[in-house]
């Protein structure tokens, strides 16, 4: 009896190693390119990409302190933000703002 119970154990802590598996790589990337603002997402293997004109896109918080960080450009919206701890959000946030006015 003890054999059925450690295979369906055995089981249980594969599936939950390639759940985790698939959520280790998610992230965001933020560059400039050019005059380009280059937004790369990846979550669960997906990866979208979101360009913006640098000299259009606007840097704006969605909601009270510590909330994600939305940019939008173009009739495009994308919220970054969410692998930072969100009191330092709003320093990501003026990082980004100073980047795009100096570059």
């Amino acid at each position: 009896m003890v054999m059925p119970f450690a295979c369906l154990e055995l089981m249980a802590v594969g599936l939950a190693f390639l759940v985790y598996a698939r959520h280790a790589t998610d992230g965001e990337k933020i560059s400039l390119q050019g005059a380009q603002l280059v937004v790369e997402l990846e979550s669960s293997g997906r990866r979208v990409r979101s360009e913006f004109n640098r000299d259009w896109v606007r840097v704006e918080p969605l909601g009270s302190d510590g909330s994600l960080i939305e940019l939008s450009g173009q009739g495009r919206r994308v919220q970054v933000g969410r692998y930072v701890r969100p009191e330092l959000r709003a320093v990501l946030a003026r990082e980004i703002r100073m980047a795009l006015r100096t570059a």
